[in-house]
């Protein structure tokens, strides 16, 4: 039996957190037994895929329709309750400068901007009575990728590692793909292990970098060889072994070891996973990638490059879930600078949304075309999110300040029944009923129950608490969920 396995065993009989039933299963599950007869029930998904866009991503531009905000454009916008904004003073009625339409069957008016994705908007279901906790945008991300406002504690793709395991050991489970321009708020926070193993904290891949993987191979060096690698090899494994053997109940050490053991498979899994080569003309137009690659010209926010960054790494992110990656973060957009690449549109929500709007569509799109394709779609999650709404008035004459107080998510695939489920009010401010909004909790708590897992019962003990993704709050999301 591998040292893994033994380890999981010792943590089962200490009794660590309450979910003995899912961590027992990743252990049938590397020995050969049939690992769904302990989840908590059979899962519809095996894998999920969080779309991020950074800097909070405007849903009456997108794809929460508000003709009341056409009619009233430029009067004067009274809700009838005092709003206090985060950067500004409420202005004038502000109606999208982009033209909304209906698409497929289910006729769903989306914007200009998110059209590619009539394409597709009828796999999908939209959950547009989401409310959040703060208008800042480092809580608001935190809440949206951990399920708290504060740092310390696990993202959600930490949880789903540490819950179900690995489904190949030469690929880490969890995956990020950031914006290639840099992090978002909170940076490697959002997906932190926090007090979970270190092997359950999201691995970085650059898929428009020269090194995708930072670390993954010895710089160029007369003075390192094959044979001064393998003796620093080997003379490591010495000191890990007594210092395990002096510290058994410790399983950092082991964590960092395995993450060294995953980092030399990854020479060649993800090497080949990275490489797209071997993808056909089709596959590559379908994404948006350009023949400059990653030296497409960005010097200018636009759709292009856009579709580009964005397509790259949904078409990376097709080939690590068919390689048994088990969570994949895609982020659009980095942290605030001037000028903008992310959906924090203050000043001009035309020159910053448009752009990463059509990027983000094509590529999503693709995405769930190319899944469906392959058999996948059935059994991948797709959620898409942001840490916050935008306000249906202006700030100055073309941006829009935060909207904490309700926004929009969507789900796909993975056991997810399309159609819409809540609704924001006439203006898009707040839910249209507030006692029936949707959080982020109840986002994951449907999340870990179509992977198979009741989200109550995922927890670890952590100060004396018996810590979970939802706190101590979320409902599954049953009317999203298909029978």
């Amino acid at each position: 039996m591998n040292a893994t396995a033994i380890n999981r065993r010792s943590l089962l009989r200490q009794g660590l957190g309450g979910f003995a039933g899912i961590a027992l299963a990743d252990l049938m599950h590397r020995e050969g037994a049939a690992a769904d007869a302990v989840l908590h029930h059979r899962p519809k998904a095996k894998r999920v895929v969080q779309l991020f866009m950074a800097g909070a991503a405007s849903h009456v531009d997108t794809f929460d329709y508000k003709p009341l905000l056409e009619k009233r454009d430029g009067q004067p916008w009274d809700p009838g309750e005092k709003v206090e904004l985060f950067q500004s003073q409420p202005g004038d009625c502000f109606a999208s400068p982009w033209k909304f339409n209906p698409h497929g069957q289910s006729g769903k008016q989306l914007s200009e901007i998110v059209a590619p994705l009539g394409d597709v908007v009828d796999e999908i279901a939209f959950i547009h009575n989401l409310v959040g906790k703060t208008g800042v945008h480092s809580q608001g991300t935190l809440l949206q990728t951990t399920g708290f406002n504060l740092p310390g504690f696990p993202s959600a793709g930490s949880w789903v590692s540490y819950g179900l395991g690995s489904e190949n050991e030469n690929l880490p489970t969890f995956v990020v793909l950031p914006d290639h321009r840099g992090f978002a708020s909170n940076g490697a926070k959002n997906w932190g292990n926090a007090f979970l193993s270190a092997s359950h904290q999201g691995t970085v891949i650059r898929p428009s970098g020269a090194a995708p993987i930072t670390d993954l191979f010895p710089p160029q060096s007369d003075f390192i060889t094959a044979g001064s690698d393998r003796a620093g090899l080997d003379a490591l494994k010495q000191i890990n072994q007594a210092y395990a053997r002096q510290r058994p109940s410790d399983d950092r050490l082991d964590a960092r070891v395995r993450s060294y053991e995953l980092a030399a498979a990854m020479q060649l899994s993800a090497t080949d996973a990275l490489d797209l080569a071997s993808e056909p003309q089709h596959i590559r137009d379908l994404y948006g990638l350009v023949d400059e690659g990653s030296h497409v010209d960005d010097s200018e926010i636009n759709a292009k490059a856009e579709a580009e960054f964005f397509g790259r790494k949904c078409l990376v992110a097709r080939r690590l879930l068919e390689r048994g990656v088990r969570f994949i973060q895609i982020w659009s957009g980095n942290d605030n600078g001037f000028p903008r690449r992310n959906w924090d549109s203050h000043e001009n929500v035309a020159r910053d949304h448009g752009p990463l709007a059509l990027g983000m569509s094509r590529g999503a799109t693709a995405l769930i075309k190319d899944l469906a394709q392959r058999g996948m779609l059935e059994d991948t999650l797709i959620l898409w999110t942001t840490e916050f709404g935008r306000m249906p008035c202006s700030q100055g004459t073309e941006g829009r300040d935060h909207n904490p107080f309700v926004f929009t998510n969507w789900m796909c695939g993975g056991g997810v029944r399309p159609g819409t489920f809540g609704h924001s009010d006439e203006w898009g401010f707040r839910p249209e009923s507030p006692d029936h909004a949707t959080t982020v909790y109840d986002i994951n708590a449907t999340m870990l129950h179509l992977l198979g897992i009741d989200h109550t019962k995922l927890t670890v003990r952590h100060n004396g608490i018996d810590r979970r993704l939802t706190d101590v709050h979320g409902h599954v999301l049953r009317d999203l969920v298909q029978t």
